[in-house]
């Protein structure tokens, strides 16, 4: 965690509004974007989102510091986009599915340069993804997507951290197995530009 979300998280649980609000500004875009690869509908991850601010707010004297805002956050809004599952009683925990598409490139003239080479390879990426188990594809979003740790990856998705670690490495020597090599480091290369 930066020293300045570590200065606005302090500043938030001292009763400051404002900072409280540039959290929710330097996350929003990633917790959306989490939120929606649960495959629930946009609205309903802004409420989720909306929701989730709005408990830290009125729940700010019980809440206690963190290392990581990111991940706290993260965990917070997966525990809110469950809830609202339930509620609704579309699915269970274990049935949850996951939305394995490629994150797109935030620069679009370099998403249009890179296109027409990048979509075939693209649309492998996304098939092979999509065969994952919800699970390995969420642990493989967290970790190289969202750059979180195995033990904050294990707290967002209330798994211990060994399972988490067995998600990922699953998931890695499953695309392993289904590509020949040269065309798994182009995989590596292409998740390096879209996901860092």
């Amino acid at each position: 965690m930066t020293l300045q979300d570590q200065a606005l998280w302090q500043l938030y649980r001292d009763g400051d509004k404002q900072a409280l609000g540039q959290l929710a500004e330097r996350y929003y875009r990633a917790l959306k974007h989490y939120g929606l690869k649960f495959m629930v509908d946009e609205l309903v991850v802004e409420d989720c989102i909306q929701d989730l601010f709005l408990q830290l707010w009125q729940n700010r004297l019980q809440i206690n510091a963190t290392e990581s805002v990111k991940h706290y956050l993260f965990k917070a809004l997966r525990h809110h986009v469950l809830q609202y599952l339930r509620s609704q009683k579309r699915t269970f925990v274990d049935e949850l599915d996951w939305d394995s598409s490629v994150a797109e490139e935030t620069d679009s003239e370099t998403l249009l340069i890179q296109r027409e080479s990048l979509t075939s390879l693209t649309n492998t990426i996304q098939e092979l993804l999509a065969s994952l188990p919800a699970r390995e594809r969420e642990a493989l979003y967290l970790r190289y997507y969202e750059n979180l740790s195995i033990p904050e990856i294990a707290e967002v998705m209330n798994v211990n951290r060994q399972s988490v670690s067995n998600f990922i490495q699953k998931a890695i020597h499953k695309l392993r197995s289904r590509w020949l090599s040269p065309v798994f480091l182009a995989f590596c290369v292409l998740v390096n530009r879209l996901f860092f």
